[in-house]
């Protein structure tokens, strides 16, 4: 029959470009809806959340920060929700109101048992978000803008999710990453018995574990992976918002995949030329036929002056978003999230730690540097660039990302499930197995920081006197601790050799200070099992952990799971509780062990509870949910002053310029060009899914078109005021030309909202004068 080989030959086009896309011809099993959103928060006035460091205060974007998350589920059965905060970590009273925004929309499909919310542990996002004291002395107190901005946009990314499930395939992949992180506590982990830790090639876990989504229509549209590194490649002095490596390496990866259309090969997208920023060729694909000829680039530079401020509309400012350009609407949104997972001791800077006053290693069992901490550093691999160390280690994770998404092949199948409970930590027996036979019991303890926390870490140094592996403590600061709470006998007891400094868990004014329920939660898509902690797993404390679950998983499984089944932690989930080490990794106290609240049997409690929940997931058994946490919210305490007013001199406008581009300046690839707008305090409009800062290009004669923003690495948005109460501010916007620039005639434009004296707010624009970036 005529039609026939047509047929046969479209049945074999559509085979191959499935193969292309890495996935099967297999049947889609699943439901699959992906959904992303900007949770960037306040970018001036706001404590940082991470360092503890007081004077680490937000004024300015590197760039953007996101919510993402996955929701898969069976077509007429269970689903779960997994959703990743480019945040320091999650908080419980977040989760609590996301939930009860999730109950007023869908009812009891999305509920604590099923959802979770899981943080990337960047140390350069806004702070003040957390309920318990202790985790937000820093920030004076709780800071609602904070909230909001993440409650709103987890909340709105999830309902993207939702509505965009349709039918898909997930495949798996596991690949090593040997270059993206350290174990930045040694001597802890050699304290491991030397049995365990010859199982182990290296001394942190280098495996990433990769899930490639693939809608039936429209192929691939997003990946989540699981990789242990700290959020510490941005340090404790910067003020700019930054979703540091793994932001990094999810906004290059969403970057990558919406330009390899139109470029081929994996390099296209990113330059490999040494000194390079590796932006994605995302302009060849806006503006059509630029000019190059360069005194023609000049006459037409020089007809665009610098614009006066003048008001603006805030949609401006979302409308002019670069990947807004971007987005196809009838085609899913590419969304790829870079997960945390047992980072606990696993740190970023790869090239070690050393004295900054000598140049010389660190002390190996202390990390100090002639008895102090406050001189060992850890350096980057871009060092003394910490912009471009973050670059690197987000670059690094990104390739080993898309090779596995490329190379992608086993398919995710069988049931979809989840376990969840609450666990009060705070005095938990725990049965711990006798060499000779028998259980012998143990209990946790109430949560408690010993004075190696405040030593701090190699990635971020402490004050004062306290050192790493410090179990014996300070008479003096022993009596500084006593003021706010002594420690019992029993507490005292219960967490030896932990030298307590803040019985947190015992401190109830003006509130709790440190949780003492925690959640603990399973989530299974087929073969893959994700076990989401409260907390900072070390490398060792997750190994051992995932090692319990896969046993149990096998040997109680009935068949269900073999030695197949892909287990990852999910670390910084559903709320915060700090470090859990091993039972020899407390016993040194190094800063995770010191800030392992519960006590030396920590990970023990741990290990039972998943144990619990996995024989659960098994059979289907009901879990009891135990006792539900606190909510805060009606108890915080906000210091934090809000914006008064803004102004400008006598006859300045909001957005009008105050200093500009050299008059008929050009730029080469590789150059900073900086200009600096009178501006007003960031607060007022946080430019959700807006940006502050854009670089236009001119198309034809007289059309701009957004290039880049303030969501990009290249541009820096940066805010500060002449003095501190002064309720004048500046905004300078820095862009490093990246190599993939190409040439053009280009200008910088700030978008803001000042505050009047009665409260109104209204929106400004303005823009520098045109210059030519050439070959």
């Amino acid at each position: 029959m005529e039609g026939q080989p047509v047929v046969t030959w479209l049945s074999v086009f559509l085979l191959l470009s499935m193969q292309n896309i890495g996935g099967s011809s297999s049947a889609s099993n699943y439901l699959i809806g992906l959904g992303s959103y900007d949770i960037t928060g306040p970018a001036a006035d706001v404590n940082m959340m991470g360092y503890a460091s007081a004077e680490q205060i937000a004024s300015g974007v590197h760039f953007r920060l996101r919510a993402r998350t996955f929701i898969v589920a069976e077509p007429q059965g269970n689903r779960v929700v997994f959703v990743n905060l480019d945040a320091c970590m999650a908080s419980q009273l977040v989760t609590i109101k996301v939930l009860e925004r999730l109950k007023a929309r869908y009812g009891d499909l999305y509920t604590e048992q099923n959802v979770a919310i899981s943080g990337i542990h960047t140390h350069a996002g806004p702070g003040g978000y957390l309920q318990y004291v202790v985790y937000i002395v820093t920030s004076l107190g709780f800071v609602r803008q904070s909230f909001d901005a993440l409650v709103d946009g987890i909340e709105k990314c999830i309902v993207q999710a939702h509505e965009n499930l349709q039918p898909g395939s997930i495949y798996i992949n596991k690949g090593e990453l040997l270059d993206a992180g350290v174990n930045r506590s040694p001597s802890s982990y050699l304290n491991n018995p030397a049995a365990e830790r010859n199982k182990y090639k290296y001394d942190v876990d280098k495996e990433m574990t990769l899930i490639k989504f693939v809608n039936e229509e429209w192929g691939p549209i997003g990946s989540f992976n699981w990789f242990a590194t700290h959020g510490t490649s941005m340090s404790r002095t910067n003020p700019l918002i930054s979703g540091d490596n793994k932001g990094a390496a999810a906004r290059f990866m969403e970057d990558w995949f919406e330009q390899r259309g139109s470029h081929n090969g994996f390099n296209s997208p990113y330059s490999n030329n040494p000194g390079t920023d590796r932006v994605p060729r995302r302009i060849s694909s806006l503006v059509h036929n630029p000019l190059e000829n360069g005194n023609e680039l000049m006459k037409l530079a020089a007809s665009f002056e610098r614009s006066e401020g003048r008001p603006a509309t805030r949609s401006l400012s979302v409308a002019s978003r670069v990947r807004n350009a971007l987005k196809r609407a009838e085609k899913p949104q590419f969304v790829s999230a870079f997960c945390q997972s047992n980072c606990g001791d696993v740190s970023p800077n790869v090239l070690g730690a050393f004295c900054i006053d000598s140049g010389l290693p660190c002390d190996f069992n202390h990390s100090t540097c002639n008895g102090k901490n406050e001189l060992c550093y850890g350096r980057g691999p871009g060092y003394p660039d910490e912009f471009e160390s973050t670059r690197i280690i987000g670059e690094r994770q990104f390739r080993k990302a898309v090779e596995l998404f490329n190379t992608a092949t086993e398919q995710l199948t069988g049931k979809v499930g989840y376990k969840h409970a609450y666990v009060d930590f705070s005095n938990l027996e725990v049965g711990l197995p006798k060499r000779g036979g028998g259980t012998e019991v143990v209990k946790t303890c109430p949560a408690a920081m010993g004075f190696a926390f405040a030593a701090g870490t190699t990635d971020g140094p402490g004050a004062f006197d306290f050192k790493q592996g410090d179990d014996k403590g300070n008479p003096f600061w022993k009596l500084v601790r006593n003021v706010l709470k002594a420690p019992s006998k029993e507490q005292v007891k219960c967490q030896h050799p932990k030298p307590i400094l803040l019985d947190t868990g015992e401190m109830k004014i003006p509130y709790d200070w440190a949780p003492s329920i925690l959640p603990v939660q399973i989530l299974r898509i087929g073969q893959l099992v994700i076990l989401n902690v409260p907390g900072e797993f070390t490398t060792m404390a997750g190994r051992r952990l995932r090692d319990a679950i896969k046993m149990a998983l096998i040997s109680g499984g009935g068949g269900q799971f073999n030695s197949n089944v892909h287990i990852v932690i999910a670390g910084l989930t559903n709320t915060y509780s700090q470090y859990v080490t091993t039972f020899e990794e407390y016993q040194v106290q190094r800063y995770e062990g010191a800030s392992t609240l519960y006590g030396p049997h920590t990970l023990s409690a741990y290990i039972q509870e998943f144990k619990k929940l996995a024989a659960a997931l098994i059979i289907g058994q009901t879990v009891m949910p135990g006792p539900p946490p606190p909510d805060l919210l009606d108890k915080q305490i906000s210091l934090l002053p809000p914006v008064v007013v803004d102004a400008t001199p006598l006859g300045v406008k909001f957005g009008d310029v105050k200093t500009d581009v050299p008059q008929n300046s050009t730029f080469k690839r590789g150059d900073m060009v900086a200009v600096t707008f009178w501006s007003a305090c960031p607060r007022n409009d946080l430019m959700t899914e807006g940006t502050f800062a854009l670089v236009e290009l001119l198309q034809g004669q007289n059309t701009w078109v957004p290039a880049y923003d303030d969501d990009d690495f290249c541009l820096k948005f940066k805010w500060s005021r002449p003095a501190k109460l002064s309720p004048q501010s500046h905004a300078t916007m820095e862009w490093k030309i990246p190599e993939s620039a190409i040439s053009g005639v280009y200008r910088i434009r700030h978008f803001g909202a000042s505050k009047s004296l009665v409260g109104s707010i209204s929106h400004f624009t303005g823009s520098s004068s045109a210059f030519v970036v050439a070959n």
